[in-house]
């Protein structure tokens, strides 16, 4: 017996058997969360707005200036495609990039209009469109309510909040200010064309040509925080369309179509027009500086051709003599040469300065300005202008002190070494043809000083006039090349397929993932509900539960109960539960015959608590004994609650207590009913030591007595849970029938009567299932261990079955 319970306990584990027969009880549980998963999940589809997604293809390439030349270029296009690629995509996703589109596209003005159940994106939908006047504020989160009268006139609206204070924005500072309003509503009307000039509010309100007005049509405008708005397309997914490809596709995803069509499509023209900015960098620049000293040549050329003029009518000297005529050209030539030098070593000092005491090599003029056409002077300085506007786009996208940010300093600092190197050695070699020019002035102008005094004058202004046109000249025909170049450059960025509404790109909502999402958790939550209670569960739930929990053996299965009073039997002896008595009662016989009793025999009846179903247990047991023609008995021992005698109707006044004192003899104690061959001995008065009453009184006696007079003795004892009593009765008892109840005996109550089974203070002890239901709907259960199903067959009466409201009820409260 010891090894059955070490066996039987090891085995102890989770019931998943059980578990599913629990689920697939509670099927109404979860047709009802799934009902209402999907209704919640149709709701919330028919609720949302479609997403949409559009996208856009274009090709960064590396076009060149078809007038590059090594003396006419003013750009140098250093890294490649691949670098122009990787700085297009990092500059899409930027901040400031984002920033240029949204202002140009006035993004931050919503245009909203009623939906079937919410208001809808109405960007391009409405019979208007607004002109900001960037300058003046606009209200922040609150709308604006515009409704045509005609289709020049329109009523403006809004509510202001009871705060009285609303937030401003001004588009052109980004700053925002709260101001003080009138609390409720504003309402005016305007015209359209007219422009608006309010202190929440500041534009102009002008005709969409491509939608009609329909008079009394609601439409609202807000406006948004411009940072915040910009942040919403920061996301914008810019891939190339394969590794290493210099083709990139856009996409955006959003409500509105035509929104993203505009910002896609905008966002191309911002780059195109950054990147040829960028590719005229030098000729911009080199443009200016040769401008402004234009202006100045200009000025100085216009002196001196009138000093010259005033000179000739003055002295009526017009032409050189033919001496002087050579000595001239030969000083212009070499004034030419000295201005060309100064002017190359004037540049290096300036690109020098740069380089050491400058962080900026953007306003760098290109080295062609000052005649230099030394390669590694105008690839040094290229390169690291570039360089420069590379690292100033990135300032938008990382942050100070990121990694990509030292690696172009470092290869600002190796150019800027190799390019200082390169200007003093060049410096070097200028000084000295700078020398070599003096000295050949100083000999013609050794020449001069022979002529007369006022062959002297007009060649020293007309020196100085030859010097002053020549340089004028250079300015003049550079000035022409950067024009020249600037004109031929075009943008790197070429449109393949342009961001189009083709009538597609919807993505979303995606209803199939709501719909799969409501039938997960339309069966996890009662999943989870179920398991719960299952888990937390402490009573006993069925046949094979209780195998699990005990080793003592199942001898039969009693149904519920449908009748009020005890006498189950006796109302219907047809009924399922008359049968699984008479099952019990033929189990009992099988037990007798194991054990080779013969005669008399006792059966003790006892349980864990009170309310378990033991009194009607021994009523009914034995009533099927006195029905199958033995002389019964029905003992109730239960001193501290006696119960039997009331369901016979029959008096409590004496009876085994009377006995056990010594007050009646027994066929003083014994009455009679009803039934032929059953008789009952009530309890009694409740004594006040019911334990030792037992244990000194001639309880043997009167045992024995019985069994001489009767074939059955039913004992009704105590909880064996709650009292020793039925522990002085056992001993008494060829059987023992402890009854546990359906859904309503603790797991816990039978390990008291497990260890008492284990350690051989209970012998002979079988288990009876009392109030069982057959929860898939297959009647009641009777057998030795087993359950054997009856329905409406004829074999028994019909029991009265519970109303719809009582077994929902039930149902419930399982």
């Amino acid at each position: 017996m010891n090894d059955e319970f070490e066996i039987n306990e090891s085995h102890a584990t989770f019931d998943f058997k059980g578990f599913l027969i629990r689920l697939l009880r509670h099927w109404p549980l979860f047709l009802i969360s799934l009902a209402i998963g999907f209704t919640i999940a149709y709701f919330v589809n028919i609720r949302k707005q479609p997403i949409y997604l559009i996208d856009n293809v274009i090709s960064i390439k590396d076009d060149q200036n078809p007038f590059f030349t090594s003396n006419t270029s003013l750009t140098f296009n250093w890294g490649g495609t691949t670098d122009k690629v990787n700085t297009a995509i990092i500059t899409l996703k930027s901040r400031s990039h984002n920033e240029k589109v949204v202002e140009r596209l006035q993004y931050y003005t919503n245009y909203l209009k009623d939906g079937k159940y919410e208001q809808i994106d109405a960007y391009q939908q409405t019979p208007f469109y607004v002109s900001v006047d960037t300058v003046g504020p606009q209200m922040l989160g609150h709308q604006i309510q515009i409704i045509f009268k005609d289709s020049v006139n329109f009523e403006f609206s809004t509510t202001f909040p009871e705060s009285g204070s609303i937030t401003v924005q001004d588009y052109t500072t980004k700053e925002k200010q709260n101001i003080a309003v009138t609390p409720g509503s504003f309402s005016k009307n305007f015209k359209i064309g007219t422009h608006i000039k309010l202190p929440f509010f500041n534009g102009t309100f002008m005709p969409n040509p491509e939608v009609g007005v329909n008079p009394g049509v609601k439409y609202y405008i807000s406006f948004g925080d411009f940072d915040a708005v910009v942040r919403r397309y920061l996301g914008i997914r810019v891939e190339p369309e394969s590794k290493g490809s210099s083709v990139l596709k856009m996409r955006l995803t959003g409500h509105n179509k035509m929104r993203l069509v505009d910002y896609l499509n905008t966002s191309v023209s911002v780059l195109s027009e950054n990147m040829l900015e960028r590719k005229n960098l030098f000729a911009t620049k080199t443009i200016k500086f040769i401008d402004s000293s234009l202006a100045q040549k200009s000025e100085e050329l216009s002196n001196v051709e009138d000093e010259l003029n005033r000179f000739k009518n003055k002295n009526a000297i017009f032409n050189l003599e033919a001496e002087g005529s050579d000595i001239t050209a030969k000083l212009s030539e070499l004034d030419l040469r000295k201005e060309s030098v100064n002017r190359e070593l004037n540049y290096y000092e300036t690109l020098e300065s740069y380089l050491i005491s400058r962080s900026d090599y953007r306003d760098v003029p290109a080295p062609s300005v000052a005649g230099i056409s030394e390669a590694s002077i105008v690839s040094g300085v290229s390169r690291i202008v570039n360089l420069a506007e590379e690292r100033n786009k990135l300032q938008y996208s990382f942050k100070e002190g990121a990694p990509i940010f030292s690696d172009i300093d470092r290869k600002i600092d190796a150019v800027k070494s190799v390019l200082l190197e390169n200007i003093r050695s060049s410096k070097s070699l200028k000084k000295e043809e700078l020398r070599y020019i003096n000295g050949e002035i100083g000999r013609n102008e050794g020449k001069i000083r022979k002529l007369p005094k006022e062959q002297q004058d007009l060649l020293k202004i007309e020196r100085r006039y030859n010097l002053s046109q020549g340089t004028y000249n250079l300015f003049l025909a550079k000035r022409s090349e950067a024009g020249l170049v600037k004109a031929a450059n075009v943008s790197d960025v070429m449109v393949i397929d342009s961001a189009k509404d083709t009538g597609g790109g919807k993505i979303g909502p995606n209803t199939q993932l709501n719909y799969m999402m409501a039938a997960l958790l339309g069966l996890l939550f009662p999943f989870l509900i179920v398991f719960a209670r299952f888990f937390l569960d402490t009573k006993v739930n069925g046949i094979d539960e209780l195998k699990r929990l005990t080793p003592i053996p199942v001898l039969g299965v009693i149904g519920n109960n449908p009748i009020k009073s005890n006498l189950a039997v006796i109302s219907k002896p047809k009924s399922s539960i008359a049968e699984a008595f008479r099952a019990l009662r033929s189990s009992l016989q099988f037990i007798y015959r194991k054990q080779g009793i013969k005669g008399s025999k006792t059966v003790l009846i006892t349980s864990s608590i009170s309310g378990e179903g033991k009194t009607f247990c021994s009523i009914n047991m034995a009533t099927v004994f006195a029905l199958s023609g033995k002389k019964t008995v029905l003992l109730g021992l239960d001193l501290r609650k006696p119960k039997i005698y009331g369901d016979f109707n029959l008096h409590n006044e004496k009876g085994a207590v009377n006995y056990l004192i010594g007050e009646s003899e027994i066929d003083e104690i014994i009455q009679n009913t009803e039934l032929e061959n059953l008789d009952i001995i009530t309890s009694g008065p409740i004594p006040p030591n019911p334990s030792e009453l037992l244990i000194d009184s001639p309880l043997e006696s009167l045992i024995e007595t019985l069994k001489e007079r009767y074939d059955y003795i039913i004992i009704d004892s105590p909880p064996l849970g709650l009292v020793s009593d039925s522990l002085e009765l056992i001993r008494y008892a060829d059987a023992t029938l402890y009854v546990v109840r359906f859904n309503y005996t603790h797991k816990n109550m039978l390990t008291f009567v497990n260890e008492k089974y284990k350690s051989g203070e209970i012998k002979h002890i079988s288990i009876v299932l009392n109030d069982y239901v057959e929860k898939a709907g297959k009647g009641y259960g009777y057998g030795y261990g087993y359950t054997y199903g009856y329905g409406v067959d004829g074999y028994h009466e019909n029991d009265k079955k519970p109303s719809i409201s009582e077994r929902i009820k039930k149902t419930l409260k399982r």
